[in-house]
């Protein structure tokens, strides 16, 4: 193994560490989601059984509208992780992000980071979204790009942009500048759609307006609004960069869910959305679908289970998918239209 390899694996299970041991969720800042209820309907005429949660996003059906969010990649636990979080997903007929795929860019890494993130054989019905960073977004690299979504059969890819986070990591990548251009510019030259997501502080109102700014049409095919609330980023980064928090601050600063997701579906009334940052449970779900969401994803409660087996992480999931299933029948909707119709009412 390189030592170029071997520091970047040592990267990843850091990270992968200190968001099992950490202190790594939000401490000043929350989803919002606390601030709506669902409608509780005591006459509800459903049958919780016949509640219906299929969907469809970019083009593949789920039987419910959740993804496994984006977790890891490039080292053998991380391989070990995605496959069993790969085998949930296909067993509950969900979807799933892959980490990001950078290291596959690498002419002296990237074949040997192909196995951490080769779960077609073990989920070949699945939604699968590849991962790449918008810092390495060029044109030199498209083909690139192109090329290790087809090694993994990826459905769609998932550019994701995470300047906060950059900002945090040693020898991360901090220059943005040109980045909106080259999202316009090179969506069309590749083979599959893409869903511009944040990490985790949001994607709210000024991001929109700037992504419209150009041509007033969205680049992109969907939007993921990895909003503040629950993993930190920032915090991660200052725990692996420094062993402390040195920025308290920046550690608590994003666009909470809830306002990013709203932001966001008020300027863009019928791009699909995902909802993603601090969605713990079925509950959380089902006011972000309400509030406008078409899927919602969950990464840090699954690591611990996706360690341990793919039938933890399909447990854990399926308990999620109970509980969101409960939520529509309680509030009287039979599937997820009829959620949406019902909306979600503010908390006086």
């Amino acid at each position: 193994m390189t030592a170029q390899r071997r520091d970047m694996a040592s990267r990843k299970l850091r990270h992968i560490d200190v968001c099992r041991d950490g202190d790594v969720t939000y401490h000043g800042v929350t989803t919002g989601l606390e601030r709506f209820r669902l409608p509780y309907n005591g006459l509800t005429q459903t049958n919780l059984g016949d509640v219906d949660l299929s969907a469809e996003f970019l083009g593949v059906p789920l039987r419910a509208p959740v993804l496994v969010g984006a977790m890891t990649g490039g080292a053998e636990l991380s391989g070990t992780i995605n496959r069993n979080l790969a085998t949930a997903a296909q067993r509950l007929g969900i979807g799933m992000m892959l980490g990001s795929q950078r290291v596959m860019l690498d002419s002296a890494l990237g074949e040997r980071a192909v196995p951490s993130f080769a779960v077609r054989d073990v989920a070949p019905d699945v939604l699968l979204v590849g991962n790449i960073g918008l810092s390495q977004f060029f044109k030199d690299a498209i083909p690139e790009i192109n090329r290790a979504l087809d090694r993994v059969g990826a459905n769609v890819l998932a550019v994701h942009t995470n300047p906060l986070q950059e900002a945090m990591q040693d020898n991360g990548d901090t220059d943005f500048a040109g980045s909106l251009d080259r999202l316009h510019d090179l969506t069309p030259m590749l083979d599959y759609p893409v869903l511009l997501k944040e990490v985790g502080h949001g994607i709210g109102a000024n991001a929109v307006a700037d992504l419209l700014r150009l041509t007033g049409e969205p680049p992109v095919a969907a939007i993921d609004v990895a909003g503040a609330g629950g993993t930190s980023w920032s915090r991660v980064e200052q725990l692996v960069r420094y062993g402390e928090l040195r920025y308290p601050d920046l550690a608590d600063w994003g666009i909470p869910t809830a306002q990013a997701l709203l932001e966001v579906r008020s300027a863009l009334p019928r791009i699909p959305l995902v909802a993603s940052g601090g969605i713990r449970t079925g509950m959380d779900a089902a006011k972000a679908l309400a509030l406008g969401a078409d899927v919602v994803a969950i990464a840090r409660p699954l690591l611990d289970p996706a360690i341990e087996s793919a039938d933890a992480a399909t447990a854990w999931l399926q308990g999620f998918i109970d509980e969101l299933r409960i939520c529509l029948h309680g509030c009287g909707a039979a599937d997820l239209p009829s959620l949406r119709k019902l909306g979600a009412l503010p908390v006086t």
